[in-house]
């Protein structure tokens, strides 16, 4: 993570210019203040953008409830699975360069994924087989490979990746792959939509079709093109009184999720949950989708690729429902390739158009861009076990404001 001075800021407009109702924005805040007076929400930092212009950039509550610090607009997130949009982009720019296609094999990458098996089990005991056809490039960039996430449950394939320390930051990209190799598939490849170690997979593909290792892709390819000059695996030493922290003691009663320290070089750059970041820092890399690919003359992708990724591509499939998560896809939502994807209204109970993408960070963070008005927000908090309660509220919160079409 380097310490420039940041570029050209994204152009900021007034709220009416751009659709919204003054009032109601600034209700926005007022709202999500009142859940800091009461002590659910620690702080936050929110941002609001149309026709890339931002229209709300505010800070919220303490960005250290310990030492009592307050929040500011330049606080640095742990955003987790918000990283795995931007892996996503790493392997569409490979395969835009012809250095992969999204229908390879996994296996023509990471050899070592030639020959995993898929487990299938009576009872407690476990029976192995070929699967019908092998994991692809695609399959992990939309979670249908038949990999899982050990923190989603504890069925057996799931005990076996909780026993391996496949979460460890101690190994590297390479050998996590390898680690994860050695476990057998949960489901036949393309039969279901199941959340997973998918992309941080991708992150050990990024670096063997690259030469690079992921954060040096990253930084060369996105992170320094679009000027994101406070993201990364790691927070440098003189930057670290940025860091946001959620509060000591969970309010909602339940255990407080241990949050990983990016403070520390890790070994492993998780390409599905690594990344720290500010919300000017994501609001360049969601602007630059918004563009088709491109920020301030940099492009990253091209317009083609942008829509490939967000489109759905499960066509119907079923998906897993966790243990612990329940189904992560809400009613009329599909999965593209690093996103969720709106296929319908009045099927969920959020609003939002047709064609809306979005997805969140496991300690609080989320974001959604909505093409059909031209729109997007962020919101950056480290709240845990709050999550499920400030997403909607943050969106129901933002579409609320939004009144009409654009001057």
């Amino acid at each position: 993570m380097t310490t420039l001075t940041y570029p050209q800021s994204l152009p900021t407009a007034l709220p009416q210019t751009l659709g919204f109702d003054a009032d109601r924005c600034r209700s926005i805040g007022a709202v999500l203040k009142r859940e800091v007076d009461i002590g659910r929400l620690p702080g936050a930092v929110v941002l609001v953008a149309r026709k890339g212009q931002v229209l709300l950039h505010q800070a919220l509550g303490q960005q250290d409830p310990q030492a009592g610090k307050v929040m500011g607009l330049d606080a640095i997130f742990r955003i987790y699975s918000m990283t795995k949009p931007m892996v996503s982009v790493a392997v569409m720019q490979l395969m835009e360069r012809g250095q992969l296609l999204l229908s390879d094999p996994v296996a023509k990458h990471l050899p070592e994924f030639a020959n995993v098996p898929l487990a299938h089990f009576e009872g407690e005991t476990m029976h192995l087989q070929p699967p019908r056809r092998a994991p692809t490039v695609q399959d992990l960039l939309c979670h249908t490979a038949g990999l899982t996430y050990e923190i989603t449950g504890s069925a057996p394939i799931q005990r076996m990746y909780a026993q391996a320390k496949l979460g460890s930051r101690a190994r590297s990209n390479r050998e996590f792959a390898r680690a994860l190799a050695e476990m057998p598939l949960m489901f036949e490849p393309g039969s279901t939509w199941a959340y997973s170690r998918a992309t941080d997979l991708l992150g050990a593909l990024v670096e063997v079709v690259s030469g690079q290792t992921l954060g040096d892709y990253l930084q060369e390819h996105i992170i320094s093109p679009l000027g994101m000059v406070d993201t990364g695996f790691s927070v440098p030493p003189d930057q670290q009184h940025r860091i946001a922290e959620p509060f000591a003691h969970d309010p909602d009663g339940g255990t407080p999720m241990a949050l990983i320290d990016i403070r520390q070089v890790p070994r492993m750059e998780a390409g599905g949950m690594g990344l720290a970041s500010t919300a000017q820092d994501y609001a360049r890399f969601v602007q630059c989708l918004c563009n088709g690919g491109a920020l301030l003359g940099q492009r990253i992708l091209s317009p083609a690729s942008v829509r490939l990724m967000t489109a759905d591509h499960l066509g119907g499939i079923g998906q897993q429902s966790t243990e612990r998560s329940g189904d992560m896809l809400g009613r009329g939502t599909g999965f593209g390739l690093g996103f969720s994807v709106r296929l319908s209204e009045g099927m969920e109970t959020l609003p939002g158009a047709v064609g809306l993408y979005s997805w969140g960070g496991i300690a609080g963070t989320t974001f959604w861009v909505d093409p059909a008005n031209d729109l997007f927000a962020i919101f950056m908090s480290q709240a845990p076990n709050q999550r499920d309660y400030f997403r909607p509220l943050f969106r129901n919160l933002v579409y609320a404001a939004l009144t009409g079409k654009a001057g």
